[in-house]
Order: structure tokens, then sequence, then C-alpha cells
């Protein structure tokens, strides 16, 4: 019998990652990359002098179904596999990036009469425009005692997806009335795939509102934000929810043109990049918190019961994994942190030592931050640089460094940044343990790990967790794999279960990180200090980050 193979589509910012997989053991055979023709989209609308206001983020849909024509064919041919063994294909996507299309699936930017209208194009994730929207249905939930908003820590963000669709019907009625669907970008390729418009539990959990017990929120509430909203799920969106590990479809006959794959191929329920990640970072199970490490910092762990825990993103029951709630928190701002450091801030004698050395200015940065011991630079920050997702919820705090002298050096700044990220984990994964979701053991996924063992070292002994970190270098587009071999079958070379699928397609790396009891000890002391700023600057006792921000956007507007 011939081996048989997955395949996992990862969408990210800004570029599409196709990995081809063994399903026996999950091993990547082959990887292509596609970066987007038109990336972000944030200043210009392509092919017109159209300026973008501040704070839009927007894409071309054209750019995933390249995607699909480029990187697929590319992986088939570079292992040599017979597109007959490739038995499902699976998807994740950024999160919530969505767009308006017609009934057949055409996006509005698609046409010609609306491709100069900029609500007409996706609104990718980081479109932050629907503030205003945002602001207004938290109010109005708050006031209508609305029971879901305690689910997402008491505020949707302007990322989510009702906001999203009230800006357009703000800003663009005539967009609004000619949409047929607004449809989340990671159903909309799925709905490419197979010629079949699916609607995926996690995004239409974790950012559309909706529970599997309770649905969207009711009419009364859409009614109560605009009168023409009422209706907005029946009329535009669909209640057919699909869950995770069902199968969408199957490839058309156009898709697997696009794509070199036999038209029949199983093809899985969508997913989001983070939480797909899970499975494939080996967990399955409660007491095991994921956090994939990048820019910003996604935390997911597994419940078996129902927990409202204060300033988490979210929790989904069967969002992640089915037959546990879904639990999500995060950080706004960590790999983010140390590139702005080294980029604004090095002296030229660290560059050129750097240079000298042939290392890069991180990994002299880590190196001699590594040889101090914990408390040895006398610093504290709050790591705010880019606001507080998790528990506070509050974008508008800044960050905060304590304890400067004339004798601070750069390595001294740069280890408590990474401190500082370090801590606010700490917050969450106590935040968790106390509200009823104990969190026994961390896996690490994502860049960092792979850059920084200084890091990972420090987030052991800052949370007292042993932390071990997930073999795959690409998580998401693993665990897409690992979905499409459940799309499949045990029948067909696949898994029933994604419980199954992981068992056997994830793993660990042997190395990992235990807490050293002395540094355990020493962090313990420096935390206290870290929650009596993160209390007093955080929960209102001093505004003084939102003021200096009020001050400094009056005098730009000038």
């Amino acid at each position: 019998m011939s081996k048989k193979y997955a395949i996992g589509v990862d969408f990210g910012t800004g570029s599409g990652r196709a990995v081809l997989v063994d399903v026996a053991d999950g091993s990547i055979v082959a990887m292509a990359v596609y970066a987007y023709s038109n990336g972000v989209i944030d200043e210009l609308l392509p092919g017109t002098d159209i300026r973008l206001e501040p704070d839009w983020a927007l894409q071309d849909p054209n750019d995933y179904i390249e995607t699909f024509k480029l990187t697929v064919p590319t992986v088939l041919k570079e292992s040599g596999v017979n597109p007959a063994d490739v038995i499902g294909v699976g998807i994740d996507f950024t999160a919530c990036t969505m767009l308006p299309t017609k009934a057949n699936g055409t996006p509005l930017c698609f046409l010609p009469e609306w491709r100069e209208n900029p609500h007409a194009w996706i609104k990718l994730w980081k479109h932050h425009a629907a503030q205003p929207e945002a602001n207004k249905l938290n109010d109005t939930a708050r006031e209508m005692g609305e029971g879901w908003l305690n689910r997402y820590g008491g505020k949707i963000s302007s990322e989510w997806f009702f906001p999203k669709v009230w800006q357009i019907l703000d800003e663009a009625p005539e967009i609004y009335a000619a949409a047929d669907r607004f449809i989340e970008a990671a159903d909309w390729v799925i709905w490419q795939l197979t010629g079949v418009e699916t609607r995926n539990n996690c995004t239409a959990g974790y950012k559309g509102i909706w529970s599997k017990q309770d649905g969207f929120p009711s009419k009364d509430f859409l009614k109560a934000l605009d009168l023409r909203l009422e209706n907005v799920v029946d009329e535009k969106m669909s209640r057919d929810i699909k869950f995770l590990g069902d199968k969408a479809g199957e490839l058309t006959e156009e898709a697997a043109a696009w794509t070199g794959l036999k038209s029949g191929t199983a093809v899985a329920v969508a997913n989001v990049d983070a939480h797909v990640s899970v499975p494939a970072a080996t967990v399955t199970e409660a007491g095991r918190m994921v956090i994939i490490m990048g820019t910003s910092n996604c935390h997911m762990v597994l419940g078996k019961e129902e927990h409202i825990v204060p300033g988490m993103c979210g929790y989904v029951e069967d969002g992640i994994i089915p037959g546990f709630f879904g639990y999500e928190a995060g950080q706004s701002c960590v790999g983010d942190h140390f590139a702005w450091f080294t980029e604004n801030c090095v002296p030229a004698s660290y560059e050129k030592m750097a240079a000298e050395r042939g290392i890069s200015i991180h990994e002299l940065l880590e190196e001699k931050a590594a040889a101090q011991k914990v408390g040895e630079h006398g610093l504290l920050a709050l790591d705010w640089w880019n606001g507080n997702r998790s528990v506070l919820v509050d974008v508008d705090l800044t960050g905060l460094f304590i304890g400067q002298t004339l004798l601070t050096k750069p390595e001294d700044i740069y280890r408590a940044l990474i401190e500082a990220t370090a801590y606010g984990t700490r917050m969450i994964v106590e935040t968790f343990a106390e509200n009823g979701v104990p969190v026994d053991e961390i896996v690490a996924t994502g860049g960092l790990p792979d850059r920084n063992k200084l890091l990972m070292q420090i987030y052991a002994d800052v949370t007292g967790r042993e932390v071990k970190i997930a073999a795959a270098t690409q998580t998401p587009a693993l665990g897409s794999a690992m979905f499409g071999a459940v799309a499949a079958g045990k029948a067909a070379g696949g898994y029933d279960t994604i419980q199954e699928a992981s068992a056997a397609m994830s793993r660990l790396r042997d190395e990992k990180y235990i807490p050293i009891p002395e540094n355990t000890a020493a962090y313990d002391k420096l935390y206290t200090e870290y929650v009596t700023l993160h209390d007093y600057f955080g929960r209102g006792a001093n505004d003084v980050m939102k003021r200096l921000k009020k001050i400094k956007a009056e005098v730009r507007k000038g």
C-alpha cells in the first residue's frame, strides 16, 4: 500500500505557505511559500491613487487563490508525490479577516463597479478603523446586560467580525446593500476549493460572538446597535456552523486544476492559525498551555469545564479540540518589543561588536544578558508597548521602565524587556489557574523558541513551570494538514479524530526548559513588584499613560 499524504495551507499576514506532510508520522516532505503580490494594503488601494485612512488594513482575495495555484503544485513537483496519494487538504487563516461577496462567492472588489471602494475589499485582522463601532457595541452590550460579553474578557475588539460589518454599513451602505454575504476569509477559501459555503465554529466562536449553546447575539441586540443590522445573520451570514474535524467538502474540478490535486480530495473545515497549532504541538488534553511566541504571544489552554476568566480573549466550546472548552489569551507585544529596542536604542559600538564577531545584535545582547544574575540590572518594565491584550484588555496602555541609572547598559534593558513579557505570561497563567483552568506545563512554538534560549529559560523560571518545545517549525501548516487527514478519515488512510492524528503526527523536541529553583525564588520577589506596577497603571489608579497619549494626539492634530 502506498504512503498517504495531506496538505496544509497556512494563510499568514504577508504570505501563504503550503506543506506536504506524511500522514503516518507528520514529517514535512515539501514546503512552498507565496508572498502576496499586494501584501498588506494600508496606504493606497491597488491600481488607484485612493489613499486609505489611518488604521486601515486590507488585502486582495486574489492573493489567496494565487497561493493555491503556486504553492500546492510546487510541493507536489518537489516531492514527486502522486496526487492520488494526497488524501486531504486543510487550511488555517488569520482572524478576523473578512470580506463582502455576492451570493456565488464573488468578492465585491472583483467587480468593476466596486473595485475603487475600499469597503469592498478584504478587511485584514489588523484593520482597526472599526474602533468607533466596537466601542458602541461594547457600551450597548453592557447596557443590555448581554451575558456573552463575559466570554470575551468583557470587551469585543475592533478586529472582530461585527464591528467590521457595522463599519461597512456606517460608512458605505451601498457596499452593505450590494453584499449578499459577509464571510471570514478562512471560510471563503474553503468555498473556493469546494464550491460550497461552509462556516467554521472556531472563527464564529472567537471572532463572531457565536456559541454552541446560544448561537449569535439576538436580533434584539443587533437591532439595538442599528435597525438595519437586525437580520444581518439570516440575510448576509449563516447559522449553519460546521465543527473542527468535519469534512467541509471535496475539491472541485476547478480547484483541482489550480492545485494539481485530484478532484474529490477531502477538504477540512477551516481553522485559525493560532488554534490549529495546538494539536500540532502535541496538546489535546487539559492543563497544558500552548504559547505561540513571535511578534506577539498567543496563549491557549484546554479545559473540561466552562469558567469565566477575567481578561481572556475568549473561550469557545469545541473551539480548539472537540470535547473541550478552548481558552485563549494573549500579549500584544513580544518579539516586536525586542525589535523596537534593537532598532532604536542600541549604540553603534554594540552594532560594531556584533558585526566584527559575525553575529546578530540580538545574539550579542542575549549573550551579555545571560551572564547576569536575576535582579542584577535593577530594572523593571511593563510590557505594554502595543497596549495590553490580557488580562487588562486595554489598547491605550503604554510601556514603562523603572530603575534606570547612569550605569544602565543595553543588555540590562534587553533582559528587562524579556522579563517583562515573561511576567505578563505569568499574569495570564495565574489568572487562568485562579479561575478554574489549571496550567501545569507550557509547550512553546513559533519563531522565538528557535532564536532565544535565554528567553525560554526566563519564561520557565518566572512561571515556575516546565517549558517544552514543539518539534515542528511550521506548526499552523502541520496542524492544518492534520485536520486534512481527519477530513479524509481512517478508511482513506487518515484518522477519525484529531486526537488520533496528533498522537501520530506531532511530537516534541528533546530540549526543554526546567525552572531553576533559586531563579524562581528571585523572580517571585520581582514579580510582586511587577504586579504592583501592573495594577497601579493598568487598573485606573493612575491613568497617566492615557493622558499622555491624549496630549500626543492633540499636539499632532495641531
